[in-house]
């Protein structure tokens, strides 16, 4: 990893800090598989799922609950009681997190929030390197706690392990197909798989500039890119900190990984620790060889200005660094609390915004999968109550018969 200070650890700063969501690229393609899918359905779907994901040819794009079951049935020991730990935590967070109906009364005007679920879910989980089960539940458990009622996954080549997570939770449609090619069917349906309200989850690069695409038609969480990961301190440890940032590395060697510190002496400790650390792991050592820097800042408040101008997916900070923490997906507190652990069982989403969207947004929640719908109730004398008021801005704004539509009811009042 680079050790940078001054004048250039403030340019990178400021290069990372503009850093965007680089899909244009693959747009046009993008396109052409999407509208492909719009008009041929089943037929272009299976046609890109035998060209890119070795679906058999009599191979059905739905896997079967029998499937799924027999994938459960069959997975070791450990992993299933690894499952069922990490799903019990996610489930209990998002319990916590889901917001609430509620009513208040004032002087005749009753005002609420209804909370409805949204009636179908698209779930995506990446099929790549490595078989993200986390993703799974990470997707799958908080449309459930919001009371979703059709829940559907897509995933490319599907691992049993995956599968067997799915059986686990109850998943009852699980489609095997990845790509732009299922954004497109989730989006607008087909004959095999009907259309849903929202799209979730992480992908690659055609996945995400499919959802890009699709988003005027169907609801999207938001645009995810490869992995972020920062680590801010003074006086961490050094083997610790550079497990963390060789960690995220290895998701992809596009990820990004980012040491702040005011301490030359443990920026060359972090440095040493990291080449350790990443030694063999050949996506590790191409993502920190890329988009690895150790910044050196002037004082505690730069450090703290830099971390949040980068706004990261991931950040491990001090209990005394939290407060000024405003931009980031998940923050990771303390020596023992390994950005890893957000990863798969601590409870919240590892779902979470790359690319600067930490400026504002969190990450994935169960408020994605539900509709906050505000009711209001007046009597006739709550009415009168704010009835000029209404009246004077209504006129003001040349809308009269806004303003009539009040009158009319406080003179029969």
């Amino acid at each position: 990893m680079r050790i940078l200070s001054g004048r250039a650890a403030k340019a990178n700063v400021e290069r990372l800090a503009a850093r965007g969501s680089q899909f244009s690229t693959f747009e046009p393609q993008v396109r052409r598989i999407v509208n492909d899918v719009r008009r041929s359905g089943d037929s272009a779907l299976r046609k890109y799922a035998e060209r890119w994901d070795g679906l058999a040819s009599r191979q059905s794009l739905k896997v079967s609950t029998a499937e799924l079951e027999e994938a459960f049935r069959f997975l070791q020991p450990d992993l299933k009681k690894a499952l069922r730990q990490a799903g019990q935590n996610i489930r209990q967070f998002c319990e916590w997190q889901r917001p609430r109906t509620w009513t208040r009364t004032r002087s005749g005007i009753a005002l609420g929030q209804l909370i409805r679920p949204l009636e179908s879910v698209g779930c995506y989980v990446p099929g790549g390197r490595y078989p993200l089960i986390s993703t799974l539940l990470m997707t799958v458990i908080p449309a459930q706690v919001a009371g979703v009622k059709r829940i559907v996954v897509v995933s490319p080549k599907p691992s049993p392990q995956v599968m067997a997570a799915a059986a686990m939770l109850g998943v009852r449609e699980f489609y095997r197909v990845g790509g732009a090619q299922a954004i497109a069917a989730l989006a607008y349906g087909t004959k095999t798989i009907a259309r849903v309200d929202k799209i979730v989850g992480p992908g690659n690069a055609y996945v995400t500039a499919a959802k890009k695409l699709v988003a005027f038609d169907c609801a999207i969480d938001f645009l995810a890119g490869p992995t972020e990961a920062v680590v801010l301190s003074d006086s961490g440890r050094a083997d610790y900190i550079a497990s963390d940032l060789v960690a995220q590395a290895e998701h992809d060697p596009e990820a990004l990984a980012v040491f702040i510190t005011t301490s030359r002496k443990l920026a060359q400790s972090v440095a040493k620790s990291v080449s350790c650390a990443a030694k063999g792991n050949v996506t590790a050592l191409r993502s920190l060889r890329r988009q690895g820097s150790i910044l050196i800042a002037e004082s505690r408040q730069q450090a703290r200005e830099w971390a949040n101008r980068i706004a990261p997916e991931h950040i491990t900070v001090s209990n005394q660094d939290l407060p000024f923490i405003q931009n980031a997906g998940s923050i990771f507190v303390g020596d023992y609390s390994p950005q890893s652990a957000g990863d798969y069982a601590s409870g919240p989403n590892h779902v979470l915004p790359t690319a600067g969207q930490a400026r504002f947004r969190g990450g994935l929640s169960v408020l994605d999968f539900v509709k906050i719908i505000t009711v209001q109730n007046l009597s006739a004398s709550g009415l009168r109550r704010i009835s000029a008021a209404i009246e004077c801005l209504a006129e003001t704004e040349g809308l009269s018969a806004h303003a009539q539509s009040v009158r009319v009811r406080c003179a029969r009042a």
